[in-house]
């Protein structure tokens, strides 16, 4: 136990005077945590630049342009009469979407028609989008409801009368878990997830792939490399409680719904990552070479996960390759312990999977580092120096 100890505090100390996994595993994690979320802290667009194609110059078109100019989410620039010009403006990026209000659209209203208002927008900005179309939905719709109550008021319904009969059940929206319905409190938790793991993976192979550059061969598998995938498993935890307490309270996003379980469920899922890391870091036997393996895989991942494109939409065998990383399955496990306060029974299946992570992993590991000792040669040491 004092070998094991000893070896832990060794490669703690190894691994923070290395500039690059100290860069990974304690500078990193301090600079995401203010650098990814910081974009986002306004939460949600406001004031979005918009204009109106006005081809019926009636008074319900001039109301609409009233109701548009005090839309908290939209910002009229001007009214025209040509589309053409509002086309061009939306080229130039002067204006992000418009409306076309049509000839003759005050006619069709009274007479009791149905008219359709055509709202554009750059589909490409789809944040803006969102905006454009809610923001114009809202001052539409609400344009509309007061004509119809004064039709049905015109028709001798009294005014209470005509509010019930306009709109018989009323909505009312409440996010449970997302209460501002920011941009940052929905996506930040969830990448949060995939940075604790790329930084602890490549933290830790970028380390033993240092140590195999030197030509070294490894101790014993259960005594000296379980240390040491202790230790890389224990930075990452550092990096997940910076993450999931300070960060998340600073910028107000949703924690501690249920803080036992996700310690718990940290555990399995840090020493998954840490001993994938020690088996890639065996594999390629390259410091950069590790690293330059790992950073092409965030995007992948990022979409493997399910919160920028839900799971129960993809392909089943990308859903089943997806369950083989740990921060997909990480993902799904504590944005509903930290954000939603899920219990331990109801995320069941993916502690259940995080399990099977760490023991999977870990026998990779023990497999990786026998074949890379049966392997290791007679060949000199390059120059890099080992952690």
């Amino acid at each position: 136990m004092r070998t094991w100890l000893a070896t832990l505090a060794q490669t703690w100390r190894a691994a923070l005077t290395d500039k690059g996994t100290l860069l990974m595993f304690i500078v990193a994690p301090v600079l995401y945590a203010f650098f990814y979320p910081w974009p986002y802290t306004t939460q949600e667009l406001r004031r979005v630049p918009v204009a109106i194609v006005d081809l019926d110059h009636s008074h319900i078109a001039r109301q609409i342009g009233r109701f548009t100019q005090a839309s908290p989410r939209l910002d009229l620039r001007f009214v025209t009469a040509s589309e053409a010009e509002a086309r061009r403006a939306l080229a130039r990026r002067e204006i992000e979407g418009y409306v076309l209000l049509p000839a003759d659209m005050k006619r069709e209203i009274v007479r009791g028609q149905g008219v359709v208002l055509p709202v554009l927008a750059d589909g490409a900005y789809f944040l803006i989008n969102k905006v454009v179309l809610s923001g114009f939905g809202e001052v539409i719709g609400t344009v509309s409801a007061g004509a119809e109550l004064r039709q049905l008021q015109a028709r001798g319904a009294p005014k209470q009368q005509a509010a019930l009969n306009r709109s018989p059940l009323n909505l009312s929206l409440v996010p449970l878990f997302n209460p501002t319905e920011g941009y940052g409190s929905y996506v930040v938790p969830a990448v949060a997830v995939l940075i604790i793991q790329q930084l602890l993976l490549m933290g830790s192979a970028m380390w033993v792939g240092t140590w195999f550059e030197t030509r070294r061969t490894p101790e014993p598998l259960l005594g000296v490399w379980s240390a040491r995938t202790a230790a890389f498993a224990s930075l990452g935890l550092l990096s997940a409680a910076w993450f999931f307490g300070p960060v998340f309270r600073f910028f107000d996003y949703g924690y501690g719904g249920n803080v036992g379980a996700a310690a718990l469920l940290l555990l399995p899922f840090c020493w998954a990552i840490a001993a994938l890391g020690v088996a890639l870091g065996a594999l390629l036997a390259d410091r950069e070479r590790a690293l330059q393996a790992l950073l092409c895989s965030s995007l992948p991942m990022a979409f493997l996960s399910g919160f920028s494109w839900p799971r129960e939409a993809l392909p089943a065998a990308l859903v089943t390759a997806g369950d083989f990383i740990p921060a997909v399955v990480g993902i799904q496990t504590f944005l509903r312990l930290n954000q939603m306060g899920a219990t331990l029974a109801e995320v069941r299946p993916f502690a259940e999977l995080l399990l099977l992570h760490a023991l999977a992993y870990s026998v990779l590991a023990a497999g990786a580092l026998s074949w890379r000792a049966r392997r290791a040669g007679p060949q000199p040491a390059k120059t890099s120096p080992a952690p």
